[in-house]
């Protein structure tokens, strides 16, 4: 082990000295704000801290952002081989080769600080599992909702609370595509075009569009407010790609907007389903009246209910080079104070002792109970309408509203819109076999589910 920056000097503690692997957009953010607030960092941590080494495949471009005073390698094993290294900031992505570097690093006995969500979601229990065998800290502020503190408001500021649930925008890009779709009226494919040409898109934006970086998030999420090991494949997980201009409009006309939401739920058992726990990422009505509602553009916010404290929300920027830096040095900040503590007394990684996490499953999404939105292409006949209510009320599906289109001028066909109250999927799954095999109806149901968040 290291000697984790323990060294006195003059009777003050030496620095903690620091290994960044990749310096990309937030490795870059995060030297440029240790740099420039060095002296409040200082302050508040009770002792300097120092990026001295740098791991980065383009040498030439690394030295160019940290200068000569920093020592810049190829090879990302020395750093987390280095002894004079006391934490490794690990900044590269995915689950290959971080997932490698940061289980070394922890072996040679090296707090480590990650912004990767994807590894933590799905190796997270693992990397856990060695940190407390080794005595030594992963913080991971950084990999959910950018410089939002999140992590830090379930580990810590709400601790004394059941959670009850969780509702997220976690993905900046989709909530740019979202906001533009309805605001501009335009279809998916050409708000994307315009979010990779403004930078909010990747070239290939799969893991944001299909709603696989905001699962990894609510992964994260779930396992700290309710004590349950990270189960991303578990997680129900559904993109935004199939929404359509006009469900977008009709939701608005009906007072709603549509959002990718994450969320995570505890189910007690009450309503005669077995408890559990909901994990899903999908589009997601919710009333416009609802303060999330109104968070736009590439904004993140996530909206937490505890037993004690009710309703709080978090807003913020969720991506970005100096907003996830801030959550970097956060942690940066969290470990330079941990090396004069009892190692016995950290706060835990998902916030419940490691012995005393719980087995609840993560239920299955035919067991989620939701509300829903429907909107169904029909035959402009007479007793369309009854025949439909009459399955859903066969299936115990209530109504909450209709929207019934006039057919345009010279058609045949238009689109009914319902809202139900809330059912358990399955039964929804049942009920809309049924509907989509009357002959009056024309086409699929659109099926979006939607939640009022009280």
């Amino acid at each position: 082990m290291t000697s984790h920056g323990s060294s006195a000097s003059n009777g003050k503690f030496g620095p903690v000295r620091v290994g960044l692997l990749g310096i990309g957009t937030v490795g870059g953010g995060t030297f440029e704000v240790l740099r420039r607030n060095q002296d409040e960092i200082r302050r508040r941590a009770g002792r300097s801290i120092e990026i001295v080494k740098v791991a980065d495949l383009d040498v030439a471009r690394a030295r160019a952002i940290v200068g000569d005073a920093v020592e810049v390698v190829a090879d990302a094993r020395g750093v987390v081989e280095d002894p004079g290294i006391d934490v490794v900031v690990e900044l590269i992505g995915g689950y290959g080769i971080a997932r490698t570097l940061v289980l070394e690093a922890i072996a040679h006995g090296k707090h480590v600080v990650t912004a990767n969500k994807a590894l933590l979601a799905v190796h997270g229990n693992e990397i856990f599992a060695a940190a407390s065998k080794k005595g030594v800290m992963v913080a991971f502020e950084a990999a959910v909702a950018g410089g939002i503190p999140i992590i830090k408001a379930l580990r810590e500021g709400l601790t004394a609370n059941r959670i009850e649930w969780i509702a997220g925008i976690i993905n900046g890009t989709t909530n740019f595509i979202l906001s533009e779709m309805r605001e501009r009226g335009l279809a998916f494919d050409a708000v994307l075009q315009e979010a990779q040409r403004l930078g909010y898109a990747e070239a290939d934006p799969t893991f944001d569009i299909e709603g696989i970086d905001a699962a990894h998030k609510a992964t994260i999420l779930a396992a700290i407010a309710f004590g349950v090991p990270m189960q991303f494949d578990k997680a129900y997980v559904e993109g935004i790609t199939r929404l359509q201009a006009e469900d977008i409009r009709y939701a608005e006309q009906l007072g709603y907007r549509i959002k990718l939401l994450g969320i995570t739920r505890r189910r007690d058992g009450s309503d005669g389903e077995p408890p559990g726990i909901e994990l899903r990422v999908h589009p997601t009505l919710i009333p416009a009246r609802r303060l999330i509602a109104s968070v736009e553009g590439a904004m993140n916010a996530v909206w937490v209910k505890g037993d004690a404290v009710g309703h709080t929300m978090y807003y913020g920027k969720g991506a970005g080079a100096e907003p996830t830096a801030s959550a970097v040095i956060a942690d940066l900040v969290d470990v330079a104070r941990t090396f004069t503590s009892d190692p016995e007394n950290r706060v835990p990684h998902l916030a419940f002792q490691a012995e005393s996490l719980s087995d609840t499953p993560i239920l299955p999404i035919e067991a989620v109970q939701t509300a829903y939105y429907l909107r169904l292409r029909v035959a402009d006949e007479p007793g369309v309408l009854a025949d439909i209510t009459r399955i859903l009320a066969d299936a115990r599906i209530s109504i909450d509203a209709v929207l019934q289109r006039e057919p345009a001028e010279g058609e045949n066909q238009t689109d009914i819109i319902l809202l139900t109250h809330r059912t358990i999927e399955r039964q929804i799954i049942t009920a809309m076999a049924r509907i989509e095999a009357l002959p009056t109806v024309l086409s699929k149901a659109i099926r979006i589910r939607l939640e009022d968040l009280v």
